[in-house]
């Protein structure tokens, strides 16, 4: 002070804080930048992970939906033989695509890790609303469906085949003991229209599963750009 230097001293230490605060600035940005840049990649990576899961599902629903309206279609072919008192062998083989079930496993795995990082790591919101959509409701009532018909199959066919079949091949035939006595009974051709109305519940589950794929599929090539 008896210098006469304090104001040196104060605009040095004055522009020490600036270049202090501008350094700290900048290393937040580039911090910033590269947890952008990192959120970015994960957010691509899964998205293609997410995407062949996917792909996947649509491959494996599309099978068992096959099978699916198959039986319906037997199973309508089937009451009309009937109907006209017609019991040929070739009912045997339809009845092995009818009394059966179908099967599906979704692949998940990269839904569960987004959801084990977040959700939020998604920037487009019709994307998780759409990954959500399927995961949690299109995949559960295709699950609730799906053993529907396999509750109907243990719980009514497979006491049937037990009793009235003399021959049984998974999905390949069934061959009653007496074809005009086992399709004359009222309860056997009650137990056909049932099965047939689990089997268009499942139908309709899986071709709605099936849409939600294909959309969510079309907005992640969209984001993947």
């Amino acid at each position: 002070m008896d210098t006469g230097k304090t104001s040196k001293y104060f605009k040095y230490a004055i522009g020490e804080i600036i270049l202090v605060v501008i350094g700290i600035l900048i290393a937040l940005q580039i911090n910033n930048w590269n947890e952008a840049r990192k959120a970015n990649i994960f957010e691509k990576d899964i998205l293609e992970l997410i995407d062949q899961n996917l792909k996947i599902d649509s491959i494996a629903l599309s099978v068992e939906l096959t099978k699916a309206k198959q039986a319906i279609l037997l199973t309508n072919r089937l009451l009309e033989k009937v109907s006209q008192k017609d019991y040929s062998d070739s009912l045997n083989f339809w009845m092995g695509k009818i009394i059966s079930f179908e099967r599906f496993k979704s692949q998940s795995s990269a839904f569960e890790v987004l959801k084990a990082k977040g959700i939020e790591n998604i920037s487009d919101k019709d994307l998780q609303l759409g990954l959500i959509s399927y995961y949690d409701e299109h995949l559960f009532n295709v699950y609730e469906s799906l053993n529907d018909v396999l509750g109907s199959f243990n719980n009514d066919w497979i006491p049937v085949v037990k009793t009235d079949f003399v021959d049984f091949k998974f999905r390949e035939y069934c061959t009653p003991i007496d074809s005009q006595v086992f399709f004359e009974k009222p309860s056997t051709i009650i137990l056909f229209k049932l099965y047939k109305d689990n089997r268009s519940g499942e139908v309709q589950k899986m071709e709605s599963a099936l849409a939600k794929t294909s959309e969510i599929r079309t907005i992640i090539k969209k984001n993947l750009k």
